[in-house]
């Protein structure tokens, strides 16, 4: 059946924020769309909507287990089922090129292999319960800092060997479709970028739509024309009826919005059918993920693994506070009966002394208040007003426990947004001890906040409409001090007038008088009289943000001081480190003990406890390299010119790559980790499309080890990987598939490796155990 120009048309673009347009009558249905990747988003963007939060995509890649993807992969997918979502936004397979980028822990490795290798396995799990993956951002979305509108400057060989390539391997994994990203490309907006539009469908043969982000189109003819199929979200802005009328007028070719039109017909009935969940005991697969990720480098006298027993101090803002997952859009509501790592341990070392050392909630403290109104027990009241009159009774008012709220427009069914109105949030606070309260404020508009009355702060200036998503992803907050007596009860007001925008927000909070100075004595107190310190220190969830970039690799100073002291006082100490990304990690060299527990979803507590203890081992090896310093990071710097370029200089040098080239020698390389056994590496054989390792555990635990192969010429890179798990006293064979998309090289077309290949495996990308030629 052959659709009419105008029903092409329509498909085009969205129908609404998240669903994509209908043709009944020729069998094609909307499909729901769903943010991504560590989980089924709500694309409210509410705390109120609790789904299952899987690991970040940087331990899935840390894990280097292939089979432990797809099965997390199926996982979000039967998420999906019961939510009635057909297609999710996941996996983000850019790469982690910067140790500064904003949203890091979302993507797998700094090597593109690895990444793609893993994403194609996450797609397949998603995709093998009947929903559609969208891998993302279509392409060098790889940094934040005014990603709406850099850059990227990159030159063929390093954007089809390094970049391209993850997306090509879903791409061969049979990906449903593909979203492009917000930055430019060599000048032209991935949403139009015609250049990568002929490679993804013409050389790889790629059936499924390329949808753009939400928000990430700008012109008519140049998103069609440049090979964009469905502009999200709805109603269109410049597809849709626009692509009937640009093709009527000769400005677009019929057969482009045929192809369009077809691409999004045939992902719709794709995934827009009858789905089915795996059989998957999803504790039990959280739980196992999150230990397989986490990542030992120093276990120095073996300290680790910890058996009960002893006097043990749980020192750190991360055990009570830990981050499970960065400020995105694509931010998973946690169920509140997930175990935190502070309850897991104290199941764990019973009589464990608790000690947080520094602020747990160093940038945006929480409210925790009682309603002025309804029967909820915690919570502002959140007034709606239908202009900026508040003097007028409210249209709506609903009970909100959080510290942080988002708007979007025709998502929400509170509020007008699209006009100029006003909001007003109040709760009851009780003071627990007497002294000095910081109270917070922030907000896409002008805030005023108020206690009993009394004005704290009163931020008026407005915002040009531009900045409304920039002061939204940013979350800057205004402060003032209030005394307050313990016990006191005080009535908090917010009041925030804003003017129409697509989104808006409102965040706030309250810090209470502990000094900084009686936290870090008494850590150092409980340290000293502990027999082993368990240290947490890492990241709180604003850490790491969507179109924002960090200054630097360190951690917070207050947390450097704090393990400077703890260390000091007790050197059998074991960091846990929960941050998500490549860090500084200098500091390592003051403990016995270093474990990366990077943002391991909601089984966080049950495998950290269960790694500590014993009962699992740390499966991990780096997906990242942690420098010794920042500038030995091959690209660091992410802020684009005064042209708005951000050249990828060191072209296909990226990570470990660029380290090995110019000599130098990581703090803890790409690859790195060790568990609780050691295997011997009894021989290694070429094999049809790969290596076979004979491996023997020769410990007394059960435990893993990843066999990676390099090649050495023409430049050193990861070219295959696999996992093994044995017995204690077990043998066995590890295939080592090889990726013979690695034994290529682009210059003018694609060339392959001529002659012998010499071709290293090792146990880390510095540590290896034999070499061979094929």
């Amino acid at each position: 059946m052959t659709l009419p120009l105008a029903d092409q048309a329509r498909l085009t673009a969205g129908a609404s924020m998240w669903t994509t347009a209908a043709v009944p009558e020729a069998g094609i249905p909307s499909l729901t769309l769903s943010d991504g990747p560590m989980g089924i988003a709500s694309g409210r963007v509410d705390e109120r909507d609790v789904a299952l939060l899987s690991p970040c995509a940087t331990l899935l890649g840390a894990s280097f287990d292939v089979d432990l993807a797809r099965r997390v992969g199926a996982l979000v997918g039967g998420e999906a089922v019961a939510r009635g979502v057909d297609m999710v936004l996941a996996p983000n397979i850019n790469l982690a090129r910067s140790p500064l980028a904003g949203r890091a822990f979302e993507y797998f490795s700094e090597d593109p292999l690895l990444a793609g290798t893993l994403g194609a396995a996450w797609v397949q799990g998603l995709q093998s319960t009947g929903t559609g993956a969208c891998p993302k951002h279509m392409v060098c979305n790889d940094s934040e800092t005014d990603r709406d509108h850099m850059n990227a400057v990159v030159d063929e060989r390093t954007l089809r060997e390094v970049y391209l390539l993850p997306f090509e391997l879903c791409a061969a994994a049979g990906a449903g479709a593909m979203l492009t990203a917000y930055n430019r490309l060599n000048g032209t907006y991935c949403a139009e970028q015609s250049h990568v539009t002929t490679i993804v469908k013409q050389e790889w043969g790629f059936d499924g739509p390329l949808i753009s982000d939400w928000f990430g189109t700008h012109d008519t003819l140049g998103s069609l024309n440049g090979g964009l199929d469905l502009e999200m979200p709805g109603p269109a802005r410049f597809m849709g009826a626009h692509t009937l009328t640009a093709v009527e007028h000769g400005d677009a070719k019929a057969e482009r919005l045929a192809d369009a039109a077809q691409r999004v017909a045939h992902a719709a009935r794709r995934f827009g059918g009858e789905k089915a969940a795996p059989a998957l005991d999803t504790e039990a697969v959280l739980i196992e993920a999150a230990a397989a990720g986490m990542v030992l480098l120093k276990n120095e006298g073996h300290l680790l693994p910890l058996a009960p027993g002893g006097k043990v101090a749980l020192i750190g803002p991360n055990a009570a506070n830990p981050c499970y997952q960065g400020g995105t859009f694509a931010k998973i509501a946690l169920s509140p009966e997930a175990i935190r790592p502070l309850e897991a341990l104290r199941r764990a070392y019973p009589g464990l002394v608790y000690e947080p050392g520094v602020d747990p909630q160093p940038r945006l403290p929480a409210m925790p208040v009682s309603p002025i109104a309804g029967d909820a027990m915690r919570g502002m009241t959140v007034e709606y007003f239908a202009s900026s009159d508040m003097s007028q009774p409210p249209i709506s008012s609903e009970t909100r426990d959080t510290n942080s709220l988002v708007w979007f427009v025709g998502v929400h069914d509170q509020g007008v947004f699209d006009a100029p109105a006003a909001i007003r949030a109040s709760g009851w606070f009780t003071a627990e001890t007497s002294g000095e309260h910081r109270f917070y404020a922030g907000a896409t508009g002008m805030v005023r906040l108020c206690v009993n009355g009394e004005t704290l702060i009163d931020k008026r200036e407005k915002m040009a409409a531009r900045d409304v998503m920039g002061s939204l992803k940013r979350g800057d907050a205004e402060s003032a001090t209030l005394h307050l007596e313990a016990g006191a009860k005080a009535l908090v007001e917010v009041e925030f007038h804003y003017d129409g925008a697509r989104v808006h927000g409102l965040w706030y909070g309250v810090r209470g008088p502990d000094s900084a100075q009686a936290m870090l004595e008494r850590a150092v107190q409980a340290a000293r009289e502990a027999d082993t310190v368990i240290l947490m220190v890492g990241e709180t969830s604003d850490s790491s943000v969507e179109s924002k970039d960090r200054p630097d690799t360190r951690l917070p100073e207050d947390q450097i001081r704090l393990i400077e002291a703890v260390c000091a006082a007790n050197p059998r100490t074991a960091i846990v480190a929960n941050v998500g990304h490549a860090f500084d990690a200098t500091w390592s060299a003051q403990a016995n003990a270093l474990l990366l527990a990077w943002y391991p979803g909601e089984g966080f507590g049950p495998a950290l406890a269960d790694v500590l203890t014993g009962v699992r081992e740390p499966g991990g090896r780096l997906p990242v390299t942690l420098a010794r310093q920042d500038s030995d990071y091959p690209a660091l710097e992410l802020t684009p010119d005064a042209d708005g370029n951000l050249p990828y200089s060191e072209g296909i040098a990226i990570g470990y790559r660029g380290l090995a080239a110019k000599g130098v020698d990581a703090l803890y390389a790409f690859g790195e980790g060790q568990g609780y056994t050691h295997f011997a590496w009894l021989s290694a054989t070429p094999a049809e499309g790969g290596v076979t390792v004979r491996l023997r555990n020769e410990g007394n635990r059960p435990g893993s080890e990843v066999v990676q192969l390099y090649r050495h010429q023409p430049e050193f890179a990861l070219i295959g990987f696999a996992k093994a798990h044995l017995a204690p006293g077990e043998e066995a064979d590890l295939f080592v598939p090889i990726e013979p998309r690695m034994l290529r090289i682009w210059k003018h077309g694609w060339q392959q490796l001529e002659g012998d290949v010499q071709v290293s495996g090792g146990r880390s990308s510095r540590d290896m155990v034999f070499t061979l030629a094929l």
